[in-house]
């Protein structure tokens, strides 16, 4: 039994935090992995689930029974008991539907409510637990009922009061620092009417796009975000811990897409479906590839008179690719950040241009001298020089605009512009250059 195996075994298992958990699990082999399952608390197996990477989903529903894994669905908060639900019916659909069965009522009716909502819905991230309290209620009752719902384990992660009235429609959101100092005897409408506090809550409709909840929490600094319906009946709510793990995911899919590379075919084990959603992206490659060539075919005459232009070639469409994924990156970063307003392209591409048009001078300068002294040519440099400054240039412009114009478009920012852009500073490297050469040199 190795390290791991024997801290986990230990005692201070029931100590650690479901990540914690996690990431001990995923260092054991598969033998031991299962069995190390089996000591894992009741109350923490759903949590742990949920914390392990996908492929380890089918293992992990494998080493507990119908009425365990039920069991431990009842553990989790609503949102949670939606997610792994889900993960449960990917990889087993006739389980899924016998721990389903064995469910509380309210807990099936949780999930099938989130369940109706599309994945870049909020409803699809809230949480259904959320505590109420009416404008009449006493501050003392509403503190009472609070703690004996905080002992039973009802409520997680408490940090504002949401206040309705008859109808339950959304009123008031009050911090607990707030609702400990209002007097205790007085109802909450006293309270709120005799403070200076202004107490309307920031909130969103359950059908809002889940880009526009992050946006919120980060602009507003939330920790909790109350989420109504179209008649401002509260349904639920989005804690922080949620929003970390949507911004996680949604840096994921832009580093994914930005490399031509699916976010759910790489979690997938099917290497097929895998190397089928790279392929796809590797074969725009190839024409873009192509084309690039088909403009160095357009000099062939040119290349023969000067061997020296062949070897000086990659560097003119490297240093324009790179330049221009630097403009790209820090655009479509800024664009999924709301950096950039709809007013803001024409300044951005400024910015980009002006960037690219300084190091596109100071390299120019630098790899002209290099290439006149490489191969005793003056001319040649101020060439590569030249070409230098008119990729750069463009690879800023480009690599700017490209994802401006995909996000105007209604098109993911990331979805294509690294190919969008390798097959621009490829063909204007190449042709300024050869172009350039031909004219000059010849």
């Amino acid at each position: 039994m190795n390290a791991v195996e024997e801290y986990i075994n230990s005692n201070i298992i029931e100590e650690l935090h479901p990540s914690e958990i996690a990431n001990l699990l995923k260092d054991l082999d598969e033998s031991s992995f299962s069995e190390a399952l089996k000591i894992v608390p009741q109350e923490l197996v759903g949590d742990v689930a949920l914390e392990l990477p996908d492929r380890y989903f089918g293992d992990f529903v494998e080493s507990y029974t119908v009425q365990e894994l039920a069991v431990a669905v009842t553990e989790l908060e609503s949102d949670d008991q939606t997610d792994f639900m889900q993960e449960l019916e990917e990889v087993n659909d006739e389980v899924a539907k016998e721990v389903f069965n064995k469910l509380h009522k309210d807990d099936q009716e949780d999930i099938l409510q989130l369940k109706k909502y599309d994945e870049n819905e909020a409803g699809a991230y809230m949480q259904t637990e959320v505590y109420t309290a009416k404008l009449d209620q006493s501050v003392h009752d509403v503190i009472r009922d609070f703690a004996e719902l905080r002992k039973m384990g009802e409520l997680e992660n408490v940090q504002f009061l949401f206040v309705v009235d008859d109808n339950s429609v959304l009123k008031y959101g009050i911090g607990l620092d707030n609702l400990l100092v209002f007097d205790f005897e007085k109802t909450l409408r006293e309270n709120i009417e005799e403070s200076s506090e202004n107490f309307k809550p920031i909130t969103s409709s359950d059908y809002s796009n889940i880009s526009e909840i992050v946006k919120k929490f980060q602009e507003y600094d939330l920790t909790v975000l109350p989420i109504i319906n179209s008649y401002g009946v509260i349904l639920g709510r989005i804690t922080s811990d949620d929003i970390y793990d949507i911004m996680n995911e949604q840096a994921t899919d832009q580093m994914y897409l930005l490399a031509g590379v699916d976010d759910d075919a790489e979690e997938d084990e099917d290497i097929f479906k895998a190397g089928k959603a790279r392929a796809i992206w590797l074969t725009v490659n190839l024409i873009t590839a192509i084309a690039a060539s088909l403009v160095i075919g357009m000099f062939e005459d040119t290349l023969q008179s000067l061997v020296a232009l062949a070897i000086l070639m990659p560097i003119v469409a490297s240093m324009g690719g790179n330049a221009g994924t630097q403009s790209l990156t820090v655009v479509v970063r800024q664009l999924a950040l709301g950096d950039i307003a709809r007013h803001d392209a024409f300044r951005t591409i400024k910015k980009e241009v002006l960037i690219s048009l300084a190091n596109g001078i100071i390299f120019a300068i630098l790899i002209g001298v290099i290439a006149s002294l490489w191969f005793d040519k003056g001319m040649l440099g101020v060439v590569i020089g030249l070409s230098m400054i008119i990729n750069l240039l463009s690879a800023g412009f480009f690599g700017s605009m490209v994802p401006l114009l995909l996000k105007k478009m209604g098109v993911d920012p990331a979805i294509g512009s690294t190919v969008i852009l390798t097959t621009v500073t490829d063909v204007v490297g190449f042709f300024s250059f050869l172009g350039l050469a031909t004219v000059i040199l010849l």
